[in-house]
């Protein structure tokens, strides 16, 4: 685990606090670990990426086939 001392202004100081009491936590470390997770799982969403809406853009204009029925047609039974 890495220590660091940092400063924080008056807002930043009151939205930890907000955080660390709606979620139960310890203390402002826990709080600052909390909200970077949040902002890495929101990053990483594939439907806010650009690469991701382009590429099911170029997906849906891709020509489709009707199947009635998958398992016999790719030989699954």
């Amino acid at each position: 685990m890495v220590q660091a001392l940092i400063q924080l202004d008056d807002d930043t100081n009151r939205a930890l606090n907000i955080v660390k009491t709606r979620y139960g936590l310890k203390n402002k470390g826990e709080a600052i670990e909390y909200v970077v997770n949040e902002f890495v799982d929101y990053e990483n969403e594939p439907d806010l990426k650009p690469e991701f809406i382009e590429k099911m853009d170029a997906v849906s204009r891709q020509k489709s086939i009707r199947v009635d029925d998958f398992a016999k047609r790719y030989g699954l039974r």
